[in-house]
């Protein structure tokens, strides 16, 4: 059986339609991390004092991870370029890239948590820090979620693109979309926690 619209574009909406399912997914991600952005601009409105980000939290580290996630970013258009041009090697090339620099902002993550752990810094110990734990936990699992979808194309789900190399091609485009949200909730968090 055929399911229409998965590589030509929807006449009602110009979409395939797993391009129309993503951004409609992406809207309730943007609910929830708009809600959570929300309450803490609620928080530190309300609060007699509130601590800085720059006291805390590690700033050179997360510069860093914010230069992987751009990088990370600019990876997964090449692995999607590369495919319009029909070079399937070198999408391979680039979305390996883009799982391993995810790999890359955990385990630089993982380094900062770790060290305010052996500090006994803990979500408990103010509401700044239980926020911060949560907006960036939750956006790890994200990156995590990121890694295996784009694992997967890099690895058992890459043998579509010898059968339906169009479909293959837009559900790059569709992964690609998500990644690049991960990125951009990353860059409000940045200067929101760390910076402000």
């Amino acid at each position: 059986m055929h399911i229409p619209y998965t590589i030509h574009a929807r006449p009602d909406t110009g979409l395939f339609n797993a391009k129309l399912g993503v951004w409609l997914f992406l809207a309730s991600e943007v609910m929830l991390f708009g809600a959570l952005f929300s309450s803490y601009v609620l928080l530190r409105i309300g609060a007699p004092s509130w601590p800085h980000g720059f006291e805390i939290l590690n700033i050179p580290l997360a510069t860093l991870n914010t230069v992987v996630l751009i990088t990370s970013s600019i990876t997964m258009v090449m692995a999607w370029a590369s495919l319009k041009i029909h070079d399937f090697a070198r999408y391979k090339r680039y979305i390996g890239a883009t799982v391993g620099l995810g790999f890359v902002f955990l385990i630089i993550k993982a380094f900062e948590y770790g060290a305010k752990f052996s500090a006994g810094i803990y979500p408990s110990e103010s509401t700044f820090l239980a926020i911060y734990f949560t907006l960036t936990g939750l956006h790890g699992l994200h990156v995590v979620g990121g890694m295996i979808v784009n694992g997967y194309f890099w690895g058992p789900g890459s043998r579509m693109w010898h059968t339906e190399p169009e479909r293959f091609t837009n559900r790059i485009e569709v992964a690609g979309l998500y990644w690049h949200f991960v990125d951009l909730v990353w860059i409000f968090l940045f200067p929101v926690l760390y910076l402000l």
